[in-house]
């Protein structure tokens, strides 16, 4: 007896396996943070995992020479890094690729323990700051081109959303090509892509500001 195989049966299997590919990779709002737990030939390019511990997610992103990665202020290559480390990566969205290019990676440190008693009185104890209790900041990401420029904030035009106010505080950073720059060289009309929060009186402000060559990573996407 031969089975004759109807003709769009391949086409279903090939949805069905697509659709399932997609189901694996969990869905991704811009800017994640989790453990580091694999990381592939750290070399100039490569890639690694997190994993987000309140949901047990695993992510999967690549990384190359324009991936800026940060620890103790400081860039460092992938390979400053460790398997258990806590990081923040800010990727791009982009629902047709199974693994997300990193843009940045900012290794979170832990707090310093309390020191004991009893050590040395010229030892001053670790004291938590207020804003240790507050909510993860830096969630939101924006890119665009820069409209307006002041001393305190920038007005960024936005393909999807329009324009968009966002707040300069005195330690947000600037990135120039993966190189930390002043404030003074973010120029209007230059094409940037903002690692931004909002603050208690619902402002958005900027903590990240990456212009240059880092947004255009060698590998096409």
């Amino acid at each position: 007896m031969r089975i004759r195989l109807l003709p769009f049966l391949p086409a279903m299997l090939c949805l069905n396996a697509c659709g399932a590919l997609r189901a694996q990779q969990p869905a991704f709002s811009g800017v994640i943070r989790g453990v580091l737990i694999e990381c592939d030939d750290p070399g100039p390019a490569g890639a690694f995992s997190i994993r987000v511990s309140n949901t047990n997610q695993v992510y999967r992103f690549r990384f190359d020479a324009k991936t800026y990665v940060e620890r103790e202020e400081q860039r460092v290559s992938m390979q400053g890094l460790q398997k258990g480390d806590t990081i923040e990566v800010v990727a791009d969205r982009d629902e047709g690729v199974a693994v997300h290019y990193a843009r940045t990676v900012h290794v979170i440190e832990a707090p310093r323990p309390p020191r004991p008693a009893g050590l040395s009185g010229r030892l001053r104890s670790y004291r938590a700051s207020p804003m240790d209790l507050l909510p993860p900041r830096g969630n939101l990401t924006y890119s665009g081109v820069i409209a307006r420029l002041t001393a305190d904030r920038l007005v960024l035009h936005t393909r999807q959303e329009g324009e968009k106010t966002i707040l300069l505080r005195l330690d947000t950073r600037y990135l120039e090509g993966g190189t930390m720059v002043e404030a003074a060289d973010l120029k209007p009309n230059t094409r940037v892509f903002v690692r931004a929060g909002k603050n208690l009186e619902d402002q958005i402000e900027a903590y990240q500001v990456i212009w240059g060559e880092i947004l255009q990573p060698a590998e096409a996407r």
